[in-house]
């Protein structure tokens, strides 16, 4: 089941919180879900299907094991897998054991592994290589995957994993609609269209597509792109992979007429991996902008974090956690239109030849306005005023997931995000600072059903759970 929340009454119960909703809703939750599932149909050398044969699926990361049985019509099917690498072992009274290895599955994905049995002892062992159909035979739905080292290596600029989207076919980024000052400079204060990258999807409105992570939507509060008042969206290191779903796709993401953005969070293994990182971007190797003056506006940009995920108790648990910080000091050239000396003393070109009178009322408030010292216009009434002003942007980036295996057939799946961020910046004139701020909070929950709880709870008749039926 999923849960999500955009603001938590208090961190101290949060805990106790997302254990009893867990308990009330993980009987009766069935639908969107972040994982892949592995089916196929097994059969003898005849083609006959085989039923009843044991199905054993293992990630080969963590050593959890899936288990299922083939139907009257030969049929198996695990779902809810995190994306990950697999291996299938097949076993039936009467033919040799079966060994696919090595099967990728990807977020969302169905992965079609059918085999054929041999006849002859079960204690004999028969592997066999590249069984999975590379054709996506259960779905009609058109969508393509980035995976993780795409994700990490690729530069971005500002580790914004969202640019990635636009390498897909069919997908293009829309310009924000931004407030634009007479020079052309802009800035990221959007016109009601958030703060994340907008993406035109398969010809659909940005505001038509949905962002999920974990199996759960978290897009913004226009239903646009999520992202911080910088405009980006941090954690590249916390995201595993993402499929882009552009048409097609079945009814059990809905929510969008447009494409699907379906993320997963990376999660811990038997072996302890971390990484740290800094990024740094610098003025000193820019190239000077038009609007620049001699001096090219000043420009710091630090992006720094760390990452850890391992096992706490193996072959059963395990956690994942990442921090990312963006530290930005960004000078912007502005200009701007100001009233000249002689017309603050009412010598204006209309004035036919002679001064005309300032309105006393008008005078104390002149002084908002600074002279011109980027020229004048021919008439004398109006010039330029330019002056390099100073952005300031910080963020901070959480996430923390725990994966829990009870059994084979009883897993949990717990994720939190938090992510704080403010921009301040002054306005072309430099006289008043403006202040944008964002705070998001992200929690994610995921079981599959078991038979302990819906007993425990009463909620449903304690009726076996198959996922392998058709």
């Amino acid at each position: 089941m999923k849960y999500l929340s955009q603001s938590f009454f208090s961190f101290k119960s949060f805990p106790v919180f997302v254990f009893l909703v867990s308990l009330v809703m993980a009987s009766f939750a069935h639908g969107q879900v972040a994982g892949g599932t592995i089916q196929g149909i097994i059969t003898d050398p005849s083609g006959a299907v085989i039923s009843g044969a044991q199905i054993t699926v293992s990630d080969l990361v963590t050593s959890v094991q899936h288990h299922a049985n083939t139907n009257s019509a030969g049929f198996y099917a695990v779902p809810s897998l995190p994306p990950s690498v697999y291996s299938i072992a097949v076993q039936s009274a009467g033919f040799s054991r079966k060994l696919a290895s090595n099967l990728t599955l990807t977020v969302g994905g169905t992965l079609v592994v059918s085999l054929s049995l041999s006849v002859g002892n079960s204690s004999e062992v028969v592997e066999v290589l590249d069984t999975a159909n590379r054709v996506d035979l259960d779905t009609s739905s058109i969508s393509e995957l980035v995976d993780s080292q795409t994700i990490r290596e690729l530069p971005l600029n500002g580790r914004d994993w969202s640019q990635l989207i636009t390498l897909q076919p069919g997908a293009n980024e829309v310009r924000n609609q931004s407030a634009i000052g007479s020079a052309g400079t802009s800035d990221v204060n959007r016109v009601l269209r958030g703060f994340g990258s907008q993406m035109a999807i398969s010809g659909t409105r940005p505001q038509q597509n949905n962002y999920r992570l974990d199996g759960v939507s978290f897009n913004d509060y226009t239903n646009g792109a999520p992202g911080g008042v910088l405009g980006t969206i941090s954690g590249v290191d916390a995201v595993q992979e993402f499929s882009v779903i552009t048409t097609n796709y079945s009814a059990e993401y809905g929510r969008t007429s447009g494409g699907v953005v379906n993320a997963v969070t990376r999660s811990g293994a038997n072996k302890l991996h971390g990484s740290a990182y800094e990024f740094l971007r610098n003025s000193a190797l820019d190239a000077r902008n038009y609007f620049d003056a001699a001096t090219i506006a000043a420009f710091r940009r630090n992006q720094f974090g760390a990452s850890v995920g391992g096992p706490l108790r193996k072959d059963r648990t395990f956690y994942f956690l990442n921090y990312e910080g963006l530290r930005q000091s960004l000078g912007v050239s502005q200009v701007d239109r100001v009233p000249s000396a002689n017309a603050r003393q009412g010598i204006i070109s209309a004035g036919n030849g002679g001064p005309v009178t300032v309105d006393p009322a008008v005078v104390p408030y002149l002084a908002f306005w600074p002279t011109p010292n980027a020229g004048l216009d021919p008439s004398g009434d109006i010039g330029n005023y330019r002056v390099a002003t100073n952005q300031i942007g910080n963020e901070d980036f959480y996430t923390t997931k725990v994966d829990h295996n009870f059994s084979s057939r009883d897993t949990l799946a717990r994720t939190f995000l938090y992510d704080t961020n403010y921009l301040h910046q002054p306005d072309s004139l430099n006289n008043l600072h403006f202040v944008n701020a964002d705070a998001r909070t992200f929690a994610s929950i995921e079981e599959t059903p078991s038979l302990a709880l819906r007993a425990l709870l009463k909620l449903r008749p304690s009726e076996p759970f198959e996922p392998n039926l058709i």
